[in-house]
């Protein structure tokens, strides 16, 4: 059984896993959601949307300013 709710700022999937622990995922590396039109296209055959990709790129790119 799993919930779903907006945690840290995203929307995320809260779920206890074998041991009995909490954990959570953002929804949208789940299947809660229906598959948007890229999810749709890749077939599985991508696992970063490019959205995700961006976002990733642009948080490196902060990290390595502030530490650079």
């Amino acid at each position: 059984m799993s919930t779903r709710k907006q945690n840290w700022g995203e929307d995320r999937v809260m779920f206890y896993d074998a041991q009995g622990r909490l954990r959570s995922l953002p929804a949208s590396w789940t299947d809660v959601n229906e598959a948007d039109l890229f999810s749709q296209v890749a077939a599985g055959r991508s696992f970063s949307r490019p959205d995700d990709l961006s976002a990733l790129a642009s948080l490196i790119g902060r990290i390595k300013r502030r530490e650079g």
